[in-house]
Order: C-alpha cells, then sequence, then structure tokens
C-alpha cells in the first residue's frame, strides 16, 4: 500500500518533515516510509510478545504500524513536545493506540523497562547521544539479562561505522531497502544488530 491508504487504514496523520525543532543535536522529524516499515516486519523479528522503544517517535507513526501489524506493545520517545502532542493525538484514533504509549522526555534520562527487547532508531539524535542512551540500554541488560535487537534505520556513515565496529553488538542481518526508492542511496537499509546477556557474563 501507499502513504495515504496507510494513514487511512492506520487512522492517524503522520505524514510531512518537521525541522522546526531542529538544533544540530535533534534531528528533524522525518517519518519512516511504511514500505521500509512492511519490510522490517516480513523479517520476523517482531512479534506479539515483543516490547519494543522506538526512539524518536514523532507523530508516532513507527509505534502505531507495528503494534497494528505484529500486535507487539510499543514505548515511543520523543523530546519535542509539538511531535509528542501529535502522537498523543494518533494515539486516540488508531486501530492499535491501546498496544503504544508515548513519553515525553529525553532519551538520556529515560530508564529503560526491563521488558524491552528491541528498540528502532531512525537517526534520532547526534552521535554522541546515541552513545549515552546505548550506555542506558547496555546497563538495562546487565541489570535484566536478555537477548535485546536493535533497528538501525537509515544510518549515517560515522554512525554505521560506530555500531558495526561496537564491541557489545552483533550485526544479525542488514536489510536492503534501496529497490524501494528510485537511485541507490546505500544508507537505504536497517542495520539488525543484536546485544547479547552474555557479554555481561
Amino acid at each position: 500500500m501507499d502513504e495515504q491508504a496507510w494513514e487511512r487504514l492506520l487512522n492517524i496523520k503522520t505524514a510531512g518533515r518537521d525541522d522546526s525543532q531542529f538544533d544540530g543535536e535533534h534531528r528533524p522529524y522525518e517519518p519512516t516510509p511504511y514500505a521500509v516499515l512492511e519490510r522490517l516486519i516480513s523479517t520476523g523479528y517482531i512479534g506479539k510478545r515483543s516490547t519494543l522503544i522506538d526512539y524518536g517517535s514523532g507523530k508516532g507513526r513507527v509505534s502505531l504500524f507495528l503494534a497494528h501489524e505484529t500486535r507487539c506493545r510499543c514505548i515511543g520517545v520523543e523530546f519535542d513536545e509539538r511531535l509528542w502532542e501529535r502522537s498523543l493525538d494518533n494515539q486516540k484514533t488508531a486501530v492499535a493506540g491501546k498496544r503504544v504509549e508515548f513519553i515525553h522526555g529525553d532519551a538520556v534520562a529515560f530508564k529503560v523497562p526491563k521488558e524491552v527487547d528491541c528498540c528502532f532508531l531512525f537517526n534520532p539524535f547526534a552521535l554522541h547521544t546515541l552513545k549515552r542512551v546505548l550506555a542506558n540500554i547496555f546497563d538495562s541488560v546487565y541489570q535484566e539479562p536478555r537477548r535485546l535487537r536493535f533497528f538501525f534505520y537509515y544510518p549515517y556513515e560515522e554512525t554505521e561505522a560506530f555500531l558495526l565496529n561496537h564491541v557489545n553488538l552483533t550485526v544479525e542481518d542488514i536489510i536492503d531497502c534501496r529497490d524501494l526508492f528510485d537511485g541507490t542511496d546505500k544508507r537505504e537499509k536497517i542495520l539488525v544488530l543484536t546485544v547479547d546477556e552474555k557479554i555481561f557474563g
């Protein structure tokens, strides 16, 4: 389905880029294309028993889509209050709104719940902030040992190099999305990486 068809089916309004709050630290809002999300769910990595954090959840597209299509539970974390309020509006009308929670706050200060086993990121913040967020996630895995999977969509070159060479992360898959769009943008992919409780043993 195209973007408008998905918006009608999910009964939400998440389209449109918004860079009014871009400050170099937090990235502009740009919704993840539905075609990319369709490809992600086709892998089977996310299921009804999954609990996923969507960092930089914006207007709520990723969380509401995944909750609807996979029956997973989603937690959206958004720094921009205006976007967070839009996500709450979408939650009220969304088909799968009851399976989603949207939190207004700083990802660095957000305490990762012990049941979280997936995280989705579409370049929500700068690399040094990502490092601090990852430290929080690793701490959560240390406190509550479990396998946790990351989905990084459209990574910047610097971010990709950092992730692929991180001692605590294992590359599980690279989901190629270039064929979904015109051109051959090599960043059109989802890096799938895992952190395992064994690294803290």
